[in-house]
C-alpha cells in the first residue's frame, strides 16, 4: 500500500519519528501504516512515558517494525532497549552525556543537535548519527525561527557521522532534495508520518 504523494526514493531517506498524541488512528494501526511505506527507520520517541510504560509500547512498535523489516530505534531509555535486544538508540544530548561511557552494547547511537558546539560534543561522546534542526518552520516549535539550510550544511560539513535534518519536513515538496543537497543523509518526519 502506498500513498501517491510518497515516492519510493523519499521513503529510503526518511526516518519516521513517533508521537502518539499526533496519531490519526489507533497507535499500532498508525505504526503499521508507516511501516508499509518502508521508511529507513522508525524512532520510537514517546519520551514522556515512564520507562516501564515506554518499554511496553516500544515492544509493540518493535514487533510491527520487524513484521515489515523496518529498523526500530529506541529513544531515551538504554535499559529498555537492551532488555528488548535493540541495538539502536536515540538519546537527547543530556541523556547521552549521562550514559556515554556505558553504550558499548549499541551499534547505533543518535542524538539531536541545535548548534555546531552540540554536534562536536555529541560526536566526542560517541554519537554515530546526528539529527540537526529544526530546519524548516514547524508547529512543534511554534514561534521559534528555523535554523535553515545553511545551518544544516554547516553541520553536515563538520560531521563525519551521517546527519539527518529534522523539523518541518514534508514529503512531496522538494524539501528532501534540498536537505540532501546540503549533504544530509536524509530527513526525520514526525507530524506527517503520524497522520499519513
Amino acid at each position: 500500500m502506498s500513498a501517491p504523494h510518497i515516492r519510493q526514493t523519499e521513503n529510503r531517506v526518511t526516518i519516521a519519528v513517533t508521537n502518539r498524541a499526533l496519531s490519526a488512528r489507533p497507535y499500532e494501526e498508525q505504526i503499521a501504516r508507516i511501516c508499509r511505506f518502508h521508511p529507513a527507520a522508525v524512532i520510537v520517541r514517546e519520551k514522556d512515558l515512564p520507562e516501564e510504560e515506554y518499554a511496553r509500547l516500544a515492544e509493540k512498535v518493535l514487533t510491527i517494525c520487524r513484521r515489515y523489516d523496518v529498523r526500530c530505534i529506541y529513544h531515551t531509555y538504554p535499559k529498555a532497549a537492551r532488555a528488548a535486544g535493540v541495538k539502536e538508540i536515540h538519546l537527547p544530548l543530556p541523556v547521552l552525556r549521562q550514559y556515554a561511557a556505558s553504550l558499548s552494547f549499541f551499534t547505533t547511537v543518535g542524538t539531536s543537535v541545535h548548534s555546531r558546539e552540540e554536534a562536536a560534543e555529541a560526536l566526542r561522546l560517541g554519537a554515530t548519527y546526528l539529527t540537526a534542526g529544526h530546519i524548516y518552520s514547524t508547529d512543534c516549535k511554534k514561534g521559534v525561527p528555523p535554523r535553515g539550510l545553511s545551518f544544516l550544511k554547516e553541520i553536515c560539513q563538520m560531521s563525519p557521522a551521517p546527519v539527518y535534518a529534522i523539523g518541518g519536513i514534508h514529503l512531496g515538496t522538494g524539501q528532501l532534495a534540498e536537505i540532501l543537497s546540503c549533504g544530509a543523509a536524509g530527513g526525520c518526519i514526525m507530524s506527517e508520518m503520524m497522520r499519513i
